[in-house]
């Protein structure tokens, strides 16, 4: 029994012992877990404030992106980081892009939009819907694109333009949808929405005082009209650099236009200098402008059948004698030899014809071939089979001159129409490239003088260095005509407001009421016709 106690004493003294490092080890694990623990927060909090830093990074530029977050883990929301794996799919080969941080704002309803003309009428349109969309703290659905125009084109803008970049560089602005959310596209599939063509030329005020409450009220506005409806001048500064940040930043190409027109470019580039002709001589232009000055009788019979065959083609018996001289008309393949001949144009220079397909056929670029005889096209340099896709998608054809013409040693437009006054611009926005700006009304008169006799080659020559030295696309202030905007400076021509200072003297956004000597503009030429996570919804 002795024993057994003694047994158990000594079994006792083990189990204390026992007992004793037991509670070292778990006093030891413990010490253990809380410096892990410790560890782990501070882990953690440095984890959150590297995070929040370059959030707020992300505000002061889209350029610290590709350098600051490259490699960290996301630190956005869900739907941030889907948009921003988007914008990495999009373009592989590009370091990663950092979103801006989106604009926190009270939505007042959904503006659609249908933007009519050519392919660069409705850019300049985009870049305005974009503005008033932002001015009146609204939600803006994708614009539609052109379908029944006379080019028949069925793109829609995710085959012209990078829809998701579109989207996502403007999100600190305003909240761009794909499509109206779905109760809403219910109830505009009702007919529950206004549609309207708003006031040409407007100032910003009009869309605030008189489209705003239609949008309040009926939560849904259409627009099926875009073209020339917001103002030239007169609107907030902020209004006019948004259109120059859209034109010259969020409307980017399809990677596939842009790969294409890249290539033009190479294949031009390994021959040396280039300089892109607009030679806008092509049947829609001549038919709407009534300009028949070297058809013959078929051809002007046939464009005035087609002017008439376009309701909206409103101007339909025209002097074609007098449009001419007054500088209202293309120029003719003819007279652009002369006058490229007349500014010592190297004979050998290689020039890109970036147009459709020119009126009258090889007879009438006959001449400008004999004078310019390294003459180029897209269809020309490229494969037919990398024109493919391309073809009856005339918008997507244009956007590829769009971007020959960008690249230019010079760019030279034989008629003042959209594109020559959007790439204008652009040439002004990438540091004044050099861009010819011809006075059509003063070359037909000295034109006709030379082939008269009146006028001997130097002194014709002469006249037409002297008359274009200051057109080349120099900095100028637009010209303001007031309750005339046709006549006046286009915009997007001459953004000055984005443009680098002309001087400390001049004023930003200047307005000038007289017709400057180096504007490179005709007195008489004519413009043809934020977002949030969980944003307030209205339904």
């Amino acid at each position: 029994m002795c024993r057994t106690e003694g047994g158990g004493g000594v079994m006792g003294l083990k189990t204390t012992a026992f007992g004793g490092d037991k509670l070292e080890k778990l006093r030891s694990n413990g010490a253990v877990a809380k410096r892990k623990m410790r560890i782990w927060i501070i882990r953690a909090t440095t984890l959150v404030l590297l995070c929040t830093c370059l959030v707020q990074l992300t505000a002061l530029g889209e350029t610290w992106g590709p350098r600051v977050l490259k490699g960290w883990p996301s630190c956005f929301s869900r739907e941030s980081a889907a948009a921003a794996t988007l914008e990495v799919k999009s373009s592989p080969e590009l370091p990663a892009r950092v979103l801006p941080v989106k604009r926190v704002y009270k939505n007042n309803g959904y503006l659609m939009v249908s933007c009519n003309g050519g392919l660069n009428q409705m850019r300049a349109a985009i870049c305005d819907m974009v503005a008033i969309a932002r001015y009146l703290n609204v939600t803006l659905i994708v614009p539609e694109l052109d379908k029944t125009s006379f080019w028949n084109d069925p793109s829609e803008f995710q085959d012209i333009f990078d829809v998701d970049h579109f989207i996502s560089s403007l999100r600190d602005e305003v909240r761009i949808l794909e499509e109206l959310p779905p109760r809403v596209k219910r109830r505009v599939e009702l007919g529950m929405r206004y549609t309207m063509p708003p006031v040409s030329w407007s100032d910003i005020s009009y869309y605030q005082n008189q489209i705003l409450p239609l949008i309040q009220k009926y939560k849904v506005v259409h627009l099926n009209r875009t073209d020339a409806r917001l103002a030239n001048n007169g609107q907030p500064l902020e209004i006019q650099r948004l259109r120059c940040r859209v034109n010259f930043s969020a409307l980017r190409f399809t990677r596939q236009i842009e790969e294409l027109g890249r290539k033009i470019i190479n294949i031009l580039r390994q021959n040396g200098q280039f300089m892109v002709l607009h030679l806008r001589y092509e049947m829609d232009m001549l038919a709407f402008s009534g300009c028949t000055h070297g058809c013959n009788k078929g051809e002007t019979d046939e464009l005035t059948t087609m002017r008439y065959a376009y309701p909206w083609w409103k101007e339909k018996i025209i002097n074609s004698d007098l449009k001419r001289k007054d500088g209202l008309c293309p120029l003719t393949p003819e007279e652009t030899a002369l006058t490229l001949r007349a500014l010592d144009i190297d004979r050998n220079i290689q020039i890109y014809i970036a147009a459709g397909e020119i009126y009258g056929g090889q007879r009438r670029m006959n001449g400008l071939a004999a004078a310019y005889p390294n003459l180029a096209r897209k269809e020309t340099l490229l494969k037919s089979s990398d024109l493919s896709s391309f073809q009856n998608h005339s918008s997507q054809m244009a956007a590829l001159d769009y971007l020959v013409s960008l690249e230019s040693d010079i760019f030279c437009p034989t008629y003042d129409g959209n594109m020559a006054k959007v790439v204008e611009g652009h040439r002004r926005y990438l540091g004044y490239k050099k861009t010819m700006l011809l006075d059509r009304r003063l070359l037909v008169n000295l034109i006709d003088q030379y082939k008269s006799g009146s006028l001997t080659w130097d002194e014709f020559s002469a006249a037409v260095k002297d008359t274009h030295a200051e057109r080349m696309g120099s900095p100028t202030v637009r010209l303001v005509i007031p309750d005339k905007p046709k006549e006046e400076d286009y915009f997007y021509a001459n953004p000055q407001e984005c443009l680098q200072h002309l001087s400390d003297n001049e004023p930003q956004g200047g307005i000038q009421t007289s017709f400057p000597v180096n504007s490179g503009r005709n007195p008489g030429s004519q413009v043809m016709d934020v977002n949030t996570d969980s944003p307030s919804e209205l339904f």
